[in-house]
């Protein structure tokens, strides 16, 4: 980002995605300016030259706090909504609100925190917007409803901003891993903990969460990559004169979204079928 703020304020970066660009950004010479809901989960961040700062998304008053504090040394020159975590599950057997936890953290936090940076970026006519996607924002997986429908809803919204920003300076873009080896795939198995596993929903909530803790070890985690490749992508946002919109990460996300752009969605059903065990009636 040539001469405007080199602040880059990156949610969520306790593990994973988070972390690795918090990393890899700092090594290149930006201000980076590392968040998580538990301080003590960065300090070491901060041992190494990084500013960090207690950010939770689904609390406005964190989300305030945070934005306020980066804000007296100038305005954020970056923002990379990284927070996210996936809710496994048949949609009938999820409690409601476990489904709103998780539109308030993929979703409503994403949002607030562009309100709460762009008056800033408006003011000083530049910024960059990065908000984290997936190949789940293009297609969905049986029991992944809520969370695909959140990654929808991101898409969506960079989509609108995108246009609404540009006049003032402010690049949108939307990066779309695929499998990224990270205890996601475990954080996603372990959500199902939450959810109503009796009844005719029981064996399919079984093998959704051993099929996506697998995905994550297995022979698919073959064409996944580790979170740094998606840190590179976030930097090539950050360097270019002129971002792309979209971003997609791993073999496994231009695959997957490419057959998903050629299949009906019959030929879809058919295949993930074979898969994932269809829920029927008890007998």
């Amino acid at each position: 980002m040539p001469d405007v703020s080199k602040a880059v304020l990156i949610t969520g970066c306790s593990t994973g995605i988070g972390r690795a660009t918090a990393e890899r950004l700092a090594g290149e010479g930006y201000d980076v300016h590392a968040t998580a809901r538990s301080p003590e989960s960065i300090e070491d961040l901060a041992a190494r030259g990084m500013k960090t700062h207690a950010l939770d998304v689904t609390d406005e008053v964190s989300m305030d706090a945070a934005v306020a504090e980066v804000e007296k040394e100038g305005p954020v020159g970056a923002l990379v909504n990284n927070a996210g975590y996936s809710q496994s599950g048949a949609i009938e057997t999820i409690p409601m609100g476990s489904v709103r936890k998780q539109f308030e953290t993929n979703v409503f936090g994403l949002i607030r925190m562009c309100q709460l940076v762009l008056p800033g970026m408006r003011e000083a006519g530049s910024g960059r917007i990065v908000n984290l996607s997936s190949m789940g924002g293009k297609l969905v997986f049986p029991g992944g409803g809520i969370y695909h429908a959140t990654k929808h809803a991101v898409e969506a919204l960079s989509d609108a901003l995108r246009f609404e920003v540009s006049e003032f300076g402010v690049h949108v873009a939307i990066i779309e891993p695929g499998l990224i080896v990270t205890d996601f795939g475990e954080t996603a198995a372990g959500s199902l903990a939450e959810v109503d596993d009796h009844g005719p929903y029981a064996d399919f909530n079984a093998e959704v969460a051993r099929v996506t803790a697998t995905a994550y070890t297995g022979s698919m985690a073959r064409f996944g990559a580790g979170p740094e490749a998606v840190a590179a992508k976030i930097s090539k946002v950050l360097s270019a004169n002129r971002p792309h919109t979209r971003y997609k990460v791993t073999t496994s996300a231009k695959l997957m979204m490419g057959m998903r752009r050629l299949m009906t969605d019959r030929m879809w059903d058919r295949m993930v079928r074979s898969q994932y065990p269809p829920p029927k009636p008890e007998s």
